[in-house]
């Protein structure tokens, strides 16, 4: 007999926020982006341009927010990577989720990424959109470099970098979607993060007060 799930609030309204934020102003950066580099055509160049330039420079900003949120209410501790029960997880997402096996870290108020999402989402947040980012806003400014007080780079470089990291954030979108269909149901996770409560195992640690009347 399956487990009665207890619903706990995982999501706070400005993680919420930021998560569904965050992913609409990354699609409308690969969207434009592409579209200057010619693959397709949806806004025209021009305005693609313009679209793009201005949806950076409010992922920039807001991704300062994000980062004071973190540091500010203890939440950088769901990322602090570990090692601990990573190949249980591997194997879980390459062979248990296909036989039915439940997953071997539940999430809990306390913990809510498992150790590979831990390393994931650390190396995404800490390393590629910063990257992403830094070179965007350079390739931006290009003409005020030299006012900036920064030496001559390569612009080709900078573009093939950029265009790079592009491909990686595509590519960890495309398997972050994926993955959000892999819990008991198919739009459960989805729907965790629309109402901040998300249903999980109670044989877990969870505190009284996280429980929510069902």
């Amino acid at each position: 007999m399956d487990k009665k799930l207890v619903n706990v609030y995982l999501y706070t309204r400005y993680e919420r926020f930021w998560h569904w934020f965050q992913g609409v102003v990354i699609i409308l950066l690969l969207t434009t982006g592409f579209e200057v580099h010619g693959t397709f055509s949806l806004f025209g160049f021009q305005r693609a341009v313009t679209i793009h330039n201005y949806a950076g420079l409010t992922w920039l900003i807001s991704f300062f927010f994000f980062v004071f949120w973190i540091l500010t209410t203890g939440e950088w501790r769901q990322y602090i990577p570990t090692t601990k029960k990573m190949f249980v997880v591997v194997r879980y997402y390459a062979w248990g989720i296909f036989k039915g096996e439940p997953h071997p870290v539940p999430k809990r108020k306390d913990a809510k990424h498992n150790p590979l999402q831990r390393l994931t989402y650390l190396s995404v947040a800490a390393f590629l959109l910063p990257l992403q980012m830094l070179t965007g806003f350079l390739y931006w400014g290009y003409n005020h470099w030299a006012a900036w007080g920064l030496p001559a780079m390569d612009l080709s470089v900078m573009a093939i970098v950029h265009t790079a990291v592009a491909f990686a954030i595509l590519q960890f979108l495309v398997i972050h979607i994926y993955m959000t269909t892999t819990g008991h149901s198919i739009f459960v996770h989805i729907k965790a993060m629309i109402t901040g409560w998300e249903a999980v195992d109670p044989e877990h640690k969870i505190e009284e007060w996280e429980k929510k009347a069902t």
